[in-house]
């Protein structure tokens, strides 16, 4: 509750150019998503999405099936109001990534940029692999982008954990093969730049049981 109430008030009392994750575009994320050419009619959701324009995005490229998951509801709030009656389109969840009841073997397509990072201790991060083992069917994929090694060592106040390529991809091992990477500098409405690393990770046919 105390991290959720912290993320409802950065979305209540700042505007988009006031958060250092804000772009105007997922440009990266979308690359990746568009290497990948998936069926435009499988599910597919935004963790952490918040107020991005992903969602906007992925409709505009056909997906069918999309929702929005975020600790903050004021964030979803304001992505409804941008999307107006294509919001109707998109379930929107608010909820913790690690908590949340999703259904299982369900989404082709799981994308979180800059919610793994928040994650710094271990149980919190293995709950999260849990719960994207769990919800992605098999061959699905997982684009997953965070902090470098030489990204910022705190965001919003909070204190992060911060991954390179090769890392990132054994926490999901079990489940997960590696099939794509890269890193962006990402310049902050303030004009700093900002180190990510990003994986695209398949889930495994052979290890789909919920």
């Amino acid at each position: 509750m105390e991290r959720q109430q912290h993320w409802e008030t950065v979305y209540r009392d700042k505007g988009e150019g006031e958060t250092s994750w804000f772009r105007p575009r997922l440009d990266e994320s979308l690359r990746l998503i568009d290497a990948l050419d998936a069926p435009l009619g499988q599910p597919a959701i935004d963790v952490g999405g918040g107020r991005a324009t992903l969602v906007d995005d992925l409709l505009v490229r056909g997906f069918r099936d999309v929702s929005v998951l975020d600790l903050s509801a004021n964030a979803l709030a304001e992505a409804r109001r941008r999307l107006g009656l294509q919001a109707e389109r998109v379930r929107w969840i608010v909820g913790d990534a690690t908590r949340v009841d999703l259904p299982a073997a369900h989404y082709a397509l799981w994308h979180d940029r800059a919610v793994f990072h928040f994650l710094v201790e271990p149980e919190e991060q293995a709950r999260y692999v849990a719960a994207a083992t769990r919800a992605l069917r098999g061959g699905g994929h997982l684009v997953i982008g965070c902090f470098a090694p030489d990204g910022p060592e705190r965001c919003s106040g909070l204190p992060v954990a911060r991954h390179d390529a090769d890392g990132l991809a054994r926490l999901f091992a079990a489940a997960f093969d590696p099939v794509a990477r890269s890193r962006e500098l990402h310049r902050t409405p303030a004009g700093k730049e900002q180190a990510f690393t990003y994986v695209v990770l398949r889930r495994r046919e052979d290890d789909a049981s919920p």
